[in-house]
């Protein structure tokens, strides 16, 4: 990225070059299509998962993922403007008027190593550029598990199993409500899976994910 836009990481000239507008991509889990495919991929016909869609600005593949990896561990939190901006202005184009955003959150440990979510930085700017309400205490991340790079599909899904929960206090926001759950980068998809598993076991009518990165 040029960073030539004072206190913006991304210039017109990035936006337009790197993240995707128009490819073709599975409307259930952005994976990137041929142009001649259909509107889902052929894991999604498969085995649908518990989301019922999905948004992405780019794939995990340079220069996008120097911009995710500086943030995450570089604390480069201007950069959670940009990207909140750009995810803020699909979601307003592409998602229901009346859905509220939820962020994927970190465990506890890894939260007090890095000093923030990353992905709560990018969904607060997300919500106001979409004009969306962001609700913040109706997802709990129960259990510290290991980190899911590296690991098999199976071992992803089990990694993830139970790892999330909604508070009986919170149940009441969630019941009857459409969704739109923000993470930084989908890779097999399985975090997003387990996460929509347990907003629809709590009564959510829909939930589409909006994601930074999707990996090819």
């Amino acid at each position: 990225m040029c960073a030539t836009v004072a206190g913006d990481p991304l210039c017109a000239v990035c936006e337009t070059a790197f993240f995707d507008a128009g490819v073709h991509r599975c409307r259930s889990c952005a994976q990137r299509l041929g142009p001649a495919a259909g509107d889902l991929c052929g894991r999604c016909l498969r085995a649908p998962p518990a989301f019922d869609g999905s948004i992405t600005l780019a794939d995990y593949a340079a220069p996008v993922d120097g911009l995710v990896v500086a943030l995450k561990f570089g604390h480069r939190l201007e950069i959670a403007s940009s990207l909140g901006r750009l995810l803020g202005t699909a979601i307003a184009r592409r998602a229901p008027p009346s859905a509220a955003i939820v962020a994927v959150p970190l465990a506890f440990e890894r939260q007090r190593e890095r000093g923030f979510n990353q992905t709560l930085e990018i969904a607060r700017v997300a919500a106001r550029v979409a004009a969306r309400p962001l609700l913040t205490e109706v997802l709990l991340r129960t259990r510290h598990r290991p980190a899911q790079e590296g690991l098999p599909l199976d071992e992803r899904r089990r990694n993830v199993r139970g790892a999330f929960a909604v508070p009986a206090a919170a149940e009441g926001a969630v019941a009857g409500r459409n969704l739109i759950v923000i993470d930084d980068v989908m890779t097999s998809g399985s975090t997003l899976d387990e996460v929509a598993r347990t907003l629809k076991r709590a009564g959510a009518a829909q939930v589409v994910n909006a994601i930074v990165a999707r990996t090819p």
